[in-house]
């Protein structure tokens, strides 16, 4: 195979020319073929009359018109390709010229070998638009990238600091999350929505705890005994503060409250046998129960459910469930589903692991309760915002283990919570 220029070759023993953009193939008759062979041998030299003649047919006397109609058809099959040129010098012969600076967007991309001879043909002012182009369109395609839209977002959050909560009688450092816009982290943004006389829970000696805040909301979540392993699931407990009145959450009076409440009414959370291994679809589920305290009102629930099911090693279908309730029931419950694709990316917060999930929403649902007490009235409107602006959503993994997952949430603005975790075979 015998190159011409980057893209096309010319095969001798074949009589064919290859265009490499798209494997097309030019046939040439035996005469063409030796000629165009003869003159790629020496390019940009005259080459006579006569030894193309004895070249393009060997053993035979021919008159010179036929070298003429043969050089005169092989021009017709170079026509494409204008950078090739094939001269006719007055009463000496012929010349194969080629430009090599020309029609470089049409280099094959994987052949090394061209690219660097093509832009070693080419004049610096040349090289240096063509560098400052190529870096331009690559600056654009990686600003209005997914993966640079998912950095935008992911640098606003740090992982910086840990606060001091004391929850139920024990003092526990929790990882803080937070917006790099927030200025209040002391830890009384969080403390001072438990009641110090309640704050009690019966059989509480340690925990692992997490907190966040976007300036608007501050939560924390606990799971008795993760300090020194990895939590159980048993005893997790979500706090979310949406004003910035003290709550005065009484822990003795609302251990015992939300067990109530998740006896009472459970839309997201089932008992599932463990997953088969050779199951078709297998469903990654976490759910969590979210508790938002707020002082004088009815103490407001959020069953979450959220499910990712692979269809690649980083995307997939994303699920999210949501029915949210009140103490006394008096808010029908306001249940807020969403779908849609999601794209996972391995990152870190100030060198905190995390999982970032790019989920483009392409379905959601809200359906409206028939009452809506005060208590829940800020979390309908809030509900009902999501559902009427929300395209693009980041969840954030913060922690897992074989049980547990500890994930910052788009809902109310940004929360944290510890979910459980459970695998579903499909």
């Amino acid at each position: 195979m015998q190159p011409l220029t980057p893209y096309l070759a010319l095969d001798n023993k074949a009589q064919q020319l290859l265009d490499q953009r798209d494997n097309s193939v030019i046939p040439l008759s035996y005469s063409e073929a030796q000629i165009l062979h003869c003159l790629l041998q020496r390019p940009e030299a005259i080459i006579s009359k006569e030894e193309l003649l004895a070249v393009g047919w060997p053993d035979r006397v021919v008159a010179l018109t036929s070298l003429t109609q043969c050089v005169s058809t092989l021009r017709k099959k170079l026509e494409p390709y204008p950078e090739i040129q094939l001269k006719t010098v007055a009463r000496r012969g012929y010349e194969l010229t080629i430009s090599e600076s020309s029609h470089v967007h049409m280099l094959a991309i994987n052949d090394g070998r061209a690219i660097r001879k093509a832009l070693v043909g080419v004049s610096w002012s040349v090289k240096v638009f063509g560098i400052t182009l190529l870096t331009l369109v690559l600056c654009l395609w990686w600003y209005f990238s997914d993966a640079h839209v998912m950095l935008k977002h992911l640098h606003h959050w740090q992982a910086d600091r840990q606060i001091l909560l004391n929850v139920g009688g024990f003092h526990g450092m929790a990882r803080l999350y937070h917006l790099d816009s927030v200025a209040s982290l002391h830890p009384s943004m969080w403390q001072k929505h438990l009641a110090p006389e309640g704050n009690h829970i019966e059989g509480m000696t340690h925990f692992g705890a997490f907190a966040a805040t976007d300036g608007h909301n501050y939560s924390f979540t606990i799971c008795p005994g993760a300090d020194t392993g990895e939590c159980s699931g048993d005893g997790i407990v979500n706090i979310t503060a949406i004003k910035a009145e003290p709550a005065g959450l009484n822990m003795q009076q609302f251990i015992p409250l939300s067990k109530q409440m998740e006896q009472r009414i459970r839309y997201n959370r089932i008992i599932l046998p463990p997953a088969e291994s050779n199951a078709e679809v297998t469903e990654h589920n976490y759910h969590a129960d979210i508790y938002f305290p707020v002082a004088g009102e009815l103490l407001v629930r959020t069953d979450l459910s959220m499910s990712l099911v692979y269809e690649d090693s980083d995307s997939g279908q994303f699920y999210f469930s949501a029915c949210l309730t009140d103490q006394n029931c008096i808010t029908t419950p306001i249940k807020y589903q969403l779908r849609g694709r999601f794209r996972q990316y391995h990152s870190e917060i100030s060198g905190q692991p995390a999982d970032v999930f790019q989920v483009t929403v392409t379905q959601k649902e809200l359906i409206k309760p028939d009452n809506v007490s005060h208590s829940a009235m800020d979390f309908y409107r809030e509900i009902r915002k999501h559902d009427i602006r929300d395209e693009e959503l980041y969840f954030y993994r913060i922690y897992s283990d074989n049980k547990t997952a500890v994930w910052l949430v788009p809902l109310m603005g940004n929360i944290v919570a510890w979910t459980t975790y459970n695998q579903v075979s499909l």
